[in-house]
């Protein structure tokens, strides 16, 4: 499947720096590339930076096939494509175990990888009401405002309906849709299941950028970082929960500053 991404290119102050590598940013559920704009630009100080939409998500294809290994494919897809030698990859939530998946399952392609709040290990399909949020009919609204009221019915966290939104538009005609494949994800709840099944390992250098009060992480999941991935790094960000590139940006950019810089 053929991949929409946003480019940002390579571009540093210091006409000394030179590029580190190619850059390629997978976002998690029901994000897309449009969340990535500041850390795109952050990294496009270190090298070229790719932030794609994953299959479908954002302006990518829909496709009613969505599982782990269905993405690593379009992955590989693109890398070949864009003919990158040896990319970084950045991957958060969902967007992490592609990245980890890909990096286990095609050694040796991977420069370097950096994984948000993720460990590699079966997670449940816990978004019931994230999908009801987005499944209701949405002709007869009239403002973005109208939709976020009834959203609230099934989420009532404001920052993950503010998320969420970034993934609604609205047509020529005025009324809204949503980019995302809301139908094709609901039928895609095996997607987090079974894909680290096998006993490879990787030696490629990986920064765990973590949240110090998430959910997705528990102390068990350290020994699988470690089991899985050789040369990891593990960062903790105090107080931070899932989103830390949004709501931690300082102190997740730091972080990347000095990992990418050492490493």
């Amino acid at each position: 499947m053929k991949l929409n991404y946003k480019f940002y290119p390579f571009q540093n102050s210091n006409q000394e720096k030179k590029s580190i590598g190619d850059f390629i940013i997978l976002h998690g559920l029901f994000g897309s590339s449009k969340n990535w704009v500041t850390v795109s630009k952050f990294l496009s100080e270190f090298g070229n930076v790719y932030a794609i939409d994953q299959r479908n998500h954002g302006d990518s294809p829909h496709n009613k096939q969505h599982s782990i290994q269905f993405m690593a494919d379009d992955l590989d897809e693109l890398i070949k494509y864009l003919q990158i030698e040896t990319p970084i990859l950045l991957g958060h939530s969902m967007g992490g175990l592609v990245a980890m998946y890909f990096d286990l399952t095609h050694p040796g392609v991977i420069k370097k990888l950096i994984i948000q709040d993720i460990a590699p290990r079966a997670y449940p399909f816990s978004y019931d009401n994230e999908i009801k949020s987005m499944s209701f009919p949405l002709d007869g609204f009239a403002s973005r405002s109208e939709i976020d009221t009834e959203m609230a019915k099934y989420v009532k966290d404001s920052f993950i309906r503010q998320f969420l939104q970034m993934s609604l538009e609205r047509r020529e005609d005025g009324v809204y849709q949503w980019k995302l494949n809301v139908a094709g994800l609901n039928q895609a709840r095996r997607v987090f299941d079974d894909a680290f099944i096998f006993e490879k390992t990787s030696d490629t250098k990986t920064l765990f950028l973590l949240g110090g009060i998430s959910e997705y992480i528990k102390e068990s999941d350290i020994e699988l970082m470690d089991r899985f991935f050789k040369a990891n790094e593990k960062k903790t960000i105090a107080g931070g929960g899932h989103y830390i590139h949004f709501t931690h940006q300082k102190e997740y950019l730091e972080i990347l500053k000095d990992w990418l810089e050492r490493n």
